[in-house]
């Protein structure tokens, strides 16, 4: 009896160490999978962070660059109106007049499209300019009016971006983003399921049984019966496999595999895009608009689905936005200007 005791303690007490040994291996398991995840949570709220910072510190910057262009636009005033006192006090004689208040209409009006990045003020003034010259009808002035023409026809045939515009259609997809359709979407999966194509015809579950052949039948008749109702049970369960399988080929795997969690940041990163592209355009910096608005299609492309109506619609509007958003080349008056120093000087 003791050595059976002994060995009953024996075994106890070895079941008893594989239990606290396999209890803690879980835990040392459920341990490693807390400090994952809590290291993984910390690196999202590290980028959230820091892009916070980014997008705080673009609009610092854009306000800044707001008020300097204000501030241009102040001086820009200030000296118009000195230049015109100017003028008013002078005595010249009308053809003098006239040549001055155009040129320095025309010196104002460049200032202005500078600053705005639009030839619209510069050509509001050729035309003022050029029907002023017009009435009065004098020889020496036919050469200034030439000038004018050339400079106003150069001036038209520029294309400016129309900024206004442009932010109103990256507006338009922001508000769109919360609503486009992720590859990862259940939504997209059942679309994707009731949009492909019907499995050719099978009984169905609720379809009427082979007839069963009367009991005075022969064994040919029963083995046909029994080969029809296999048949058809094997026909109704390759449909039900079939309806819950569906094997789909994916060009990127890491645009399946993103968290709900991941996907509201990547929503808000698209949007941050967006929006640092219309900053970039209402600042008129050109080049850093096209790289937001191309890191912005290339995110649709790679995460959002392609197939869907909406992210067409958001792709077509940042691709009109970025086929527009180019820096122009103004039109200088040079030629007009020439003219005018020449009728002036009575050349």
């Amino acid at each position: 009896m003791l050595p059976l005791a002994a060995g009953v303690a024996v075994l106890g007490a070895v079941v008893s160490l594989s239990l606290v040994w396999s209890t803690q291996q879980r835990v040392k398991t459920l341990e490693q999978e807390l400090v994952r995840r809590q290291q993984a949570s910390q690196e999202q709220s590290t980028e959230a962070r820091l892009l916070a910072k980014q997008a705080h510190e673009t609009a610092a910057e854009v306000a800044s660059k707001l008020g300097l262009v204000e501030a241009r636009v102040a001086e820009s005033a200030l000296q118009r109106t000195q230049v015109e006192e100017l003028i008013q006090s002078l005595s010249r004689s009308r053809d003098e007049n006239v040549l001055a208040d155009v040129e320095a209409a025309l010196r104002v009006a460049q200032q202005q499209s500078a600053i705005t990045g639009s030839a619209e003020p510069l050509v509001a003034v050729l035309r003022q300019a050029d029907e002023r010259l017009a009435r009065y009808n004098q020889p020496r002035l036919e050469r200034v009016r030439r000038a004018v023409a050339r400079d106003l026809e150069r001036a038209r045939a520029v294309s400016v971006a129309d900024v206004p515009t442009l932010s109103i259609r990256l507006d338009e997809a922001v508000r769109q983003i919360d609503d486009l359709p992720l590859l990862s979407t259940p939504e997209r999966r059942a679309a994707a399921r009731g949009a492909a194509p019907a499995p050719q015809a099978q009984p169905a579950s609720g379809a009427a049984a082979p007839v069963r052949p009367a009991s005075g039948a022969g064994v040919d008749a029963w083995m046909g019966w029994g080969q029809r109702l296999w048949q058809q049970a094997v026909a109704e369960t390759w449909a039900e496999v079939r309806s819950l399988v569906r094997v789909t080929h994916i060009e990127r795997p890491e645009a399946m595999l993103i968290a709900p969690e991941q996907a509201y940041y990547l929503r808000e990163n698209l949007k941050l895009r967006v929006l640092n592209a219309r900053l970039s355009l209402l600042s008129r910096q050109f080049d850093q608009a096209q790289t937001d608005l191309a890191l912005a299609q290339s995110v649709l492309e790679r995460y959002f689905d392609g197939k869907s109506r909406r992210v067409a619609q958001t792709q077509d509007l940042l691709r009109q936005v970025a086929a527009q958003a180019r820096q122009a080349n103004l039109p200088r008056p040079d030629e007009t200007l020439a003219a005018l120093a020449a009728a002036s000087a009575g050349r």
